[in-house]
């Protein structure tokens, strides 16, 4: 009778795999039809700072694959649509380049190691830039709200359950976003992965193996809706891939003339920049509150992290940061002399990890470079990048795309 039962079941079970099987070749073939139309549209997004680009990992996959596209990773610095901005710079790849920007308000290092984690393999060999605010490693943690603004699970995912960083590394930054428990609420799966790779104990690892083939089977899902997301954008909102003028550029001309769009506030500065000056390498009344702040920062501790993942998954990047803003600094009693920390710390973090920088330092006294929105509630000045100050950075990664060492 259970032999006749059995028997009786085994038509239903066929039909069932051969759906499954069917289904399978669909999605297959579906999300090869979205890779393929990501990589032939890669020119019209490849310029743009879009959410589904900075939270899936789609667009920043095609432009890791594509030969004549550098990816820039940074913050709020990315947008904005003033003329000078790389992405609009870049756009029509005036030197045979694209620039593609990913970020928003608030993405610090440990968002920017998640995407560079998770993309693994395919940044292997790639150029890609690293845009810091100096503001991160003046307070003293990355606040809640920035990290929580850009957190990916996608991103989040691929990092816990890929096979290219190391198990040490893995637990390090697992530990990190274990601080940020709200960002996991709605993953139990990861919530748990991260917790046991943070711990790092025996069971736990053991933990880890178990559930790791039910991670994968989630990155394949979240994967899939990433791809259909991102074919959805591209025959909704895509335009017309911009032509390609190419032509040789006269950087000291164009740098003289974004400077004089600045002209007013250099204008409005100059009065007190003298005075400023004369006294910019005597000590501060505030000085030792600046030195205490960047030396205690634990961005510095997320930065390594990241540098340590671009040097798992060999990429190649360029550190980019803006100067620190002496018109701020210079008001609230910090000097020049305790500013100079904030540069060695970064230099000696690039040497360590061989690492290309260009810091801008020389620029804090240019008014032009920067232009400033008053300071964030932490007490920290925000400033942005001028038309100056992204020429200035458009240079640097035109020399660093073609081979050339950056200049600042």
């Amino acid at each position: 009778m259970v032999h006749m039962d059995a028997k009786a079941g085994m038509p239903h079970f066929f039909p069932a795999l051969i759906t499954v099987g069917v289904v399978a070749v669909i999605l297959f073939a579906a999300r090869a039809i979205a890779i393929h139309v990501e990589q032939r549209t890669i020119s019209a997004t490849a310029p743009e700072a879009f959410s589904l680009k900075n939270q899936g990992l789609a667009f920043q996959r095609a432009a890791a694959h594509a030969s004549d596209v550098l990816p820039l990773y940074g913050s709020s610095e990315l947008l904005g649509q003033i003329p000078e901005r790389g992405g609009n710079f870049f756009r029509a790849a005036p030197t045979g380049f694209q620039l593609s920007p990913v970020g928003k308000a608030g993405a610090t290092s440990m968002i920017m190691l998640q995407k560079i984690g998770a993309l693994g393999s395919d940044l292997r060999g790639k150029k890609l830039a690293i845009s810091l605010s100096p503001i991160w490693f003046v307070v003293p943690a990355t606040s809640p709200y920035w990290y929580e603004g850009n957190f990916s699970l996608l991103a989040a995912s691929k990092l816990a359950f890929g096979d290219v960083l190391d198990f040490e590394l893995k637990r390090t930054i697992a530990a990190r976003m274990v601080q940020f428990p709200s960002t996991l609420e709605k993953d139990p799966l990861l919530e748990f992965a991260l917790k046991r790779l943070a711990s790092g104990g025996r069971l736990d690892q053991i933990a880890f193996c178990i559930v790791w083939p039910l991670g994968k089977i989630q990155n394949a899902v979240l994967d899939l809706q990433d791809h259909f997301a991102a074919l959805s954008y591209i025959l909704r909102e895509t335009k017309s891939v911009p032509a390609r003028r190419p032509r040789m550029l006269d950087w000291p001309r164009l740098i003289a003339k974004a400077g004089e769009l600045g002209q007013a506030n250099k204008d409005d500065n100059k009065k007190d920049k003298a005075s400023r000056s004369e006294g910019q390498m005597v000590a501060g009344p505030r000085d030792e509150w600046f030195r205490e702040h960047v030396n205690g920062a634990r961005e510095w501790g997320d930065l390594e992290l990241l540098l340590r993942t671009l040097a798992e998954v060999h990429a190649q990047p360029l550190l980019l940061s803006m100067p620190l803003d002496s018109r701020y600094y210079d008001e609230v009693g910090v000097s020049r002399l305790a500013r100079v920390v904030y540069y060695e710390k970064l230099r000696a973090l690039a040497r360590q990890y061989n690492v290309t920088l260009a810091d801008f330092a020389e620029h804090e006294e240019d008014a032009a470079f920067l232009y400033h929105r008053g300071p964030q509630p932490e007490g920290a000045p925000s400033a942005h990048l001028a038309a100056k100050g992204w020429m200035f950075y458009n240079r640097a990664l035109d020399d660093f795309f073609h081979g050339r060492i950056p200049s600042n």
